[in-house]
């Protein structure tokens, strides 16, 4: 049965009190009140560092079997390789979330482009069979030269998910090319007339067989987290 996965980008943010974590509640147990209410998270801190054993053991401890964590893909490989000559810490990187995979715990690895980073297929075609197939992984591409026909036949291929970020700046189209789906929402508010078309959408999804993960922006309130919640609860 397909499966809604529902969070933000990150958890750790007092602004968040007392609309979404208790007054009560220290930073340390910010992790384990969140899981409570949601049952995923985007996980920024491994784009920029590779986790110790001893961080994602923490992570599962404060958290109950089913919760996932969708991890971004390290800078190195997506904005200084940029998916060239990147065999080695690709290897590297996948090693170091092996923890959560292990515990059934690991969502797909986002890997999110630079903005200036424009479209090249030929790159694209030689790094996907790095990506082993028995883990999901969504792309995020921010230049629109990449959101072409030519680039979804290569996802599809390796069955990975065309990230649907959904900016301000720059809106994804609904494309699904992997057997999940991959939802950024990232405008700055949704109306409840928005959210309630993006729940469509993910009924829609999950009635056709697709799990789906959906992650708001975090800003510095927590309508974010509040939204998600409401989803799970509509979708459930």
């Amino acid at each position: 049965m397909a499966q809604l996965f529902a969070g933000t980008s990150g958890f750790s943010y007092p602004a968040w009190k007392p609309d979404f974590y208790p007054k009560s509640v220290p930073a340390k147990d910010f992790l384990g009140h969140y899981a409570g209410r949601l049952n995923s998270v985007e996980i920024n801190y491994t784009f920029r560092q590779l986790p110790s054993a001893k961080t994602l053991e923490g992570w599962l401890k404060a958290t109950p079997p089913g919760f996932a964590f969708a991890c971004k893909a390290h800078m190195r490989l997506t904005h200084i390789m940029k998916m060239k000559e990147a065999e080695s810490f690709t290897e590297l990187f996948l090693k170091t979330l092996e923890p959560l995979r292990a515990a059934r715990r690991l969502g797909p690895i986002l890997f999110q482009f630079a903005p200036t980073f424009k479209v090249d297929v030929e790159r694209l075609a030689a790094y996907l069979p790095l990506l082993p197939r028995d883990m999901r992984f969504a792309f995020e591409f921010r230049h629109a030269s990449w959101l072409a026909d030519p680039v979804y036949e290569k996802l599809a291929e390796h069955g990975i998910a065309l990230c649907l970020a959904e900016s301000d700046k720059l809106e994804v189209p609904k494309v699904f090319t992997a057997d999940f789906g991959y939802f950024r929402l990232r405008k700055g508010d949704y109306s409840e007339e928005a959210r309630a078309a993006i729940v469509g959408q993910v009924k829609e999804l999950l009635a056709g067989g697709r799990d789906v993960y959906v992650y708001f922006k975090h800003e510095e309130d927590p309508n974010g987290a509040l939204w998600a919640e409401q989803m799970l609860r509509a979708c459930a």
